[in-house]
């Protein structure tokens, strides 16, 4: 992603004409675009540069930092010193870090996020906060813009909700949101949790990711193979994600070798990266041999190209909120085979992909013949999942003008 990317188009779209002032809204979320890492939180990015077309909008991301020891480090950790002068997309975005402990330092790391974002937000007074991911920047924004009478959207992303951790951290997720003045989820069924946890029914609102259609449509299989190196004859299911526990790569390698006895030609691509890579690509070796090829990360216009390519995107996850894997296979017009949770269910059908349970790599083997042997329509699948980011964007205003109408009651900590 280039920090010379084009500006928003400041057109204001839904207040054109009226003669008001454009909502002012402060997005937080450490889930963004880093100098080391210019993926990082994409799908927050794109939600926000069409955000920007609408209202006037400011992004803060709180970077947490640990101490310069590995073992004082958290496995997944990678350092980042803020940049002042990166500026993804042209957007108006301020980073700050906050230093802490791993583990110990989690209890505190609300509030120590909270003091930045307190002074953020105090030279600011923005209308309104969005805040991307519950805990620990998620409950530091409420506990700030509570302090400053400015409501709060909070957006749920998935494991923040379903997984967030210890006790003391899933209680202060669960206070963040029943203090927030509303909360958006990316599926219905983090909508369900949401409300299980004591959020009112009418003060949460699902909206589900989209997809930047311009990159993620039909594209000729054969083009896309012999440009990557891929024989016309393979059968492909791809992966594409973290390489996490969560995601349950492992099953999925054991599967392909299950199906392989009935398909020989079958061959599995993985995308991404993360710290289970250099233990699956072993697994894959001794399973697999020849027969997988891990990509490393690649910027989407190149997964594009691996969707075009496939027959199949496989994601065998444990847990998931609203995928947006799964969004964009749809969108290239590929099937996908899928574990039945989260918001999975909300996002394939019986005409666009096969569910299966998590964990059980026969019936995900069993899942991927029948799909590499069926004969799909890709128009017909991309036809279903024509959902862009503006439209996800568009809805999100519709929320923060909501809140910023509500008036906000400090009544302490």
């Amino acid at each position: 992603m280039s920090q010379r990317e084009e500006m928003p188009a400041a057109s204001k779209t839904a207040s054109a004409g009226s003669g008001a002032r454009p909502l002012e809204i402060a997005v937080v979320t450490p889930l963004f675009p880093l100098p080391g890492e210019p993926h990082r939180g994409i799908f927050i990015y794109r939600t926000v540069r069409e955000l920007a077309r609408l209202a006037t909008v400011r992004v803060l991301c709180p970077v947490a930092v640990y101490p310069p020891w590995r073992f004082l480090q958290p496995r997944t950790y990678k350092p980042h010193l803020p940049d002042p002068q990166y500026r993804p997309g042209g957007l108006d975005v301020t980073y700050l870090s906050y230093r802490t402990l791993p583990a110990v330092g989690r209890p505190f790391n609300g509030l120590l996020s909270g003091r930045l974002i307190l002074r953020w937000l105090q030279e600011r007074r923005p209308a309104v906060v969005l805040a991307y991911w519950l805990y620990p920047e998620g409950w530091g924004t409420v506990w700030a813009a509570r302090k400053l009478g400015i409501p709060v959207v909070l957006g749920a992303r998935g494991s923040d909700l379903r997984r967030p951790g210890d006790w003391l951290s899933a209680r202060l997720t669960r206070q963040a949101l029943r203090r927030a003045t509303f909360v958006i989820t990316v599926s219905k069924d983090l909508k369900r949790i949401a409300i299980e946890v004591g959020v009112p029914a009418e003060r949460v609102q699902s909206i589900p990711n989209g997809c930047d259609l311009d990159v993620f449509f039909p594209a000729d299989r054969l083009e896309a193979r012999r440009e990557l190196g891929i024989a016309a004859d393979r059968r492909v299911v791809l992966f594409v994600g973290r390489l996490v526990e969560v995601k349950g790569v492992e099953v999925l390698i054991e599967a392909t070798r299950l199906a392989l006895a009935r398909l020989p030609s079958l061959e599995l691509a993985l995308v991404g990266n993360g710290p289970l890579r250099e233990s699956l690509e072993r697994q894959a070796r001794e399973k697999l041999g020849a027969r997988a090829r891990f990509t490393g990360p690649l910027p989407p216009e190149k997964i594009a190209r691996w969707m075009a390519a496939a027959d199949v995107v496989c994601l065998p996850s444990y847990s998931e909120g609203c995928p947006n894997v799964v969004i964009e296979a749809l969108a290239c017009g590929r099937p996908v085979v899928a574990s039945e949770v989260g918001g999975v269910p909300e996002l394939v059908g019986a005409d666009t992909g096969i569910l299966v349970p998590p964990g059980r790599p026969e019936a995900l083997a069993e899942a991927l013949v029948k799909a590499l042997e069926r004969d799909w329509d890709p128009q017909a699948i991309a036809a279903r999942q024509r959902r862009g980011w503006d439209r996800v964007a568009a809805e999100t205003y519709r929320v923060c003008e909501r809140a910023s109408r509500k008036k906000v009651n400090w009544t302490g900590a």
